[in-house]
Parts: C-alpha cells; sequence; structure tokens
C-alpha cells in the first residue's frame, strides 16, 4: 500500500504521455496526406523566422494589447511548466518538492513561478473579458461560432484552473510556507486555508494539477492551441519567397515553350510529358502540399487575417481564418476516415470546395497578401485559395465571367480590353 500512490502516478503518467504520442501520430498522418514540396532551401533564413516569430513573438506585438498580454502568457505559461518535472520525480518516488535541496536559488525559481502565476492569471482574464464582454469584432465573425468560441474559452478556463491549483499547492503546503522562501504570492492565500485540513487540499491540489496538465496536453490535438507546439515547425517551413510570387506549373511552362520555339512543328506529335499532374491545382486537402496542411492544424483562429482582409472589410464572404479553419476540419473528416476504414480513405463524396469553402469565397479574393502578412505565425492562406482558383480554371473551365471575358481578349487581342491590336492606341488621339 505504501507504493500505491508512485503506481497510480505512474499509470496516469504513462497513460497521458501514450495517447498523447497516439494523437501526435495521427496529426503526423493527416499532415503527410499532402503533396511533397521542397523545403531545404535557404535554412539560414528558416531558422532566423522561427526565433524572431515563434520564439521572439515579433509578429504578435504589432497589436500591442493583444501582444503583451499573449507574450506574458506565453512565456508564464512554459516556465511555471518547468516545475512539472520535479512533480513527476515527486510522483513517481514518492519523494516532497526534490528539487528544494538546491538552497537558495529553489526559492527564486518558485517565487519567479508565482509571479508569472499571477501575471497569467490576469492575462487570462483580459482575453476572456475581450472576448465575451467587450467582444472585438474579429471574435464575432460566422466562422467563429458554436464550438471555435466555446474552444476559446475553454482554453482560457483551463489555464486559470492550472495557475489557481498551482498557487493553492504552494499556499497549502505547510513545509513550504515555513521556509519563507519563494512564496511571494502564496503567502497571501495561506491564511485562508487555516482551520482546513491543508495537507488534504494540498494533495488534492498537487494531484488534480498533474492530471489537469496531461488533460490539456491531450486537448491541444482537438484545439485551436495546436499552435503551441507547431508555431515553431511552421515559422521554420513558411514560405521565404517574396510576397506576390506564384508558381509556374513545369508542364504549363514546357507547353508555353515549345509554342514559342519556331523551329518545333505544332502538328507533330509530341512524347509524354512526365511533369504534367494528374490534376491541376486543388479541390480537396489531398491535392494541397503538406506545408498547407501544416498551416491549417497550427491556425490560432485569432482572426488578424480576416480582420485585414480587404475583400472581408468590404462584406465580401471570403474569411482568411474560414478559409484555414475548413481546410483543418477537411482533413480531419479525412483522418477520422482513414481511421474507420483501417489505414484506406474510402471515397465520401465530399471534397473541400464546394462542400467547405465555395467557389464565391475564392473569387473574392484579391491576393493582397495583407492576410499573409498579418499572421503572426506564417501561416499562408493564400496559397490555398490560388491552388483552388486553379483547380476551377484548369480543370472545369470555372472562371467567372468577366475572367473568361479577359482572358479571350488576351488571347484573341493580346490585351484585356475587347478591340482589335490596331486600335490600341487610338486613346491618344484625344
Amino acid at each position: 500500500m505504501e507504493f500505491l500512490p508512485n503506481l497510480i502516478f505512474a499509470i496516469l503518467l504513462f497513460t497521458g504521455i501514450g495517447f498523447f504520442a497516439r494523437n501526435i501520430s495521427k496529426l503526423k498522418r493527416n499532415i503527410d496526406l499532402g503533396k511533397d514540396v521542397d523545403t531545404s532551401d535557404q535554412t539560414k533564413i528558416r531558422w532566423k523566422n522561427m526565433a524572431r516569430i515563434a520564439l521572439g513573438q515579433s509578429k504578435m506585438v504589432r497589436r500591442p494589447i493583444a501582444g503583451i498580454l499573449h507574450i506574458v502568457v506565453y512565456v508564464g505559461f512554459v516556465v511555471i511548466n518547468i516545475e512539472v518535472l520535479e512533480i513527476i520525480i515527486d510522483g513517481l518516488f514518492g519523494t516532497h518538492r526534490i528539487f528544494s535541496g538546491i538552497g537558495s536559488l529553489y526559492g527564486v525559481l518558485i517565487g519567479t513561478f508565482e509571479i508569472l502565476a499571477a501575471l497569467v492569471f490576469i492575462a487570462v482574464i483580459i482575453f476572456w473579458f475581450r472576448r465575451n464582454v467587450v467582444k472585438i469584432q474579429r471574435f464575432m465573425k460566422s466562422e467563429m461560432k458554436g464550438w471555435p468560441k466555446l474552444d476559446g474559452n475553454l482554453i482560457l478556463y483551463f489555464e486559470i484552473i492550472l495557475m489557481g491549483l498551482f498557487i493553492i499547492m504552494n499556499a497549502t503546503d505547510v513545509e513550504f510556507q515555513s521556509t519563507n522562501s519563494g512564496n511571494i504570492i502564496s503567502h497571501f492565500f495561506a491564511p485562508m486555508f487555516e482551520g482546513y485540513n491543508v495537507q488534504l487540499i494540498e494533495r488534492v491540489a498537487w494531484w488534480m494539477h498533474i492530471v489537469g496538465i496531461l488533460v490539456f496536453l491531450n486537448y491541444l490535438y482537438y484545439s485551436k492551441h495546436l499552435h503551441i507546439l507547431l508555431a515553431f515547425p511552421n515559422t521554420y517551413y513558411g514560405s521565404v519567397k517574396p510576397k506576390g510570387y506564384f508558381n509556374n506549373l513545369e508542364a504549363v511552362t514546357n507547353e508555353v515553350k515549345l509554342m514559342m520555339d519556331p523551329n518545333i512543328d505544332p502538328f507533330a506529335a509530341t512524347e509524354e510529358d512526365a511533369s504534367v499532374p494528374d490534376k491541376f491545382g486543388a479541390s480537396d486537402v489531398q491535392d494541397l502540399n503538406w506545408v498547407q496542411l501544416l498551416n491549417a492544424y497550427t491556425c490560432t483562429e485569432c482572426g488578424r487575417c480576416t480582420s485585414e482582409c480587404p475583400a472581408n472589410q468590404t462584406g465580401k464572404k471570403l474569411s482568411p481564418r474560414k478559409i484555414m479553419m475548413d481546410t483543418r476540419d477537411r482533413l480531419v473528416e479525412v483522418g477520422n476516415n482513414i481511421d474507420t476504414n483501417k489505414g484506406v480513405f474510402v471515397p465520401d463524396g465530399k471534397q473541400l470546395l464546394g462542400d467547405y469553402i465555395t467557389n464565391e469565397e475564392l473569387w473574392a479574393c484579391t491576393s493582397c497578401n495583407a492576410c499573409v502578412e498579418a499572421c503572426p505565425i506564417s501561416i499562408d492562406p493564400l496559397s490555398i485559395i490560388l491552388e483552388m482558383r486553379r483547380y476551377l480554371v484548369m480543370e472545369q473551365s470555372a472562371a467567372p465571367m468577366e475572367l473568361n471575358t479577359m482572358m479571350s481578349n488576351i488571347e484573341n487581342n493580346g490585351a484585356p480590353w475587347p478591340y482589335n491590336q490596331m486600335d490600341r492606341l487610338n486613346w491618344k488621339n484625344d
């Protein structure tokens, strides 16, 4: 019976880690459904982007209030959870505050953790207030109703509870309080528990804290807060090409070169071009590349992209955030299909284009890159929009009438305007 708590702790710990590993495996499997793309170029710039954007939070602070609050939560939550290592050792071996043996440094560490916990608690309350009382416009869009809104609040509740349990755990630890070392915040709360069984309260808070962390860890897979884990690889693998760069299909480039070569007989039979893809553009998540699918899982749903989108500002249906959320939802659906059918995707009569994202949304995009520039973790909604528009044009000939007219004019007249090439300069006569 002496080792029963340690055994229970070990079972909880390894069960939680096991479920987390399974979720990460499914996540990787789903991302790998995307097409391959070369990300081996400009590694120095990629490392610099990851350090500056993911670690340094450089794009977050462009909106100072939200940016500073996010840094407080980010730094506080990460640093405070260093003490999880102590909890794990204590839980497995039956010790109590194993690191207290390092002397005064332990007090400094715990004191720092307590200050950060208080700051995180305050920041989270402000975040909740901004979402639910102030109701900032970018959190009130149609795509944020239902689960996305609940998910955002659940994470805030998780953080409030975990920070609260950390302070209660310290405030009810009689031995810790008696040392008067590091109890910078918790000693204010210690009198609240006088007259109660503080040993029992401390143990309950301790167990709830570690169980809460394990639940939070496994909840991430189902939440927008996957960016806690994925922001680093996402900023590393983000595009390092100039904004506005549009990749040319090799098959189309080869065709144009043949058409422009005066030495080629246009009526001669040509060899089969290996660069011709099975499908031009993308109609479902499997047609996108794996970086775009990583983008979808990394999306924080913060709405900065949508709030900067000129099409959305003028009342168009397009929301870059929704594009990313729809891509992730469809990818999860495809993954569940594979799980249900023992590792094989069985066509379900649905696809990303049409069932999730409409033609109207895609053609509302001005290709201005405002969404890409606004994203604090290097997500590129525009690349997905362009691939789906490419599919509409090249596979379905489903471009809007105005665009079809312009392309016909370019083909026939060498200009987007509907008049003969000989008349192109007549405007100067007036």
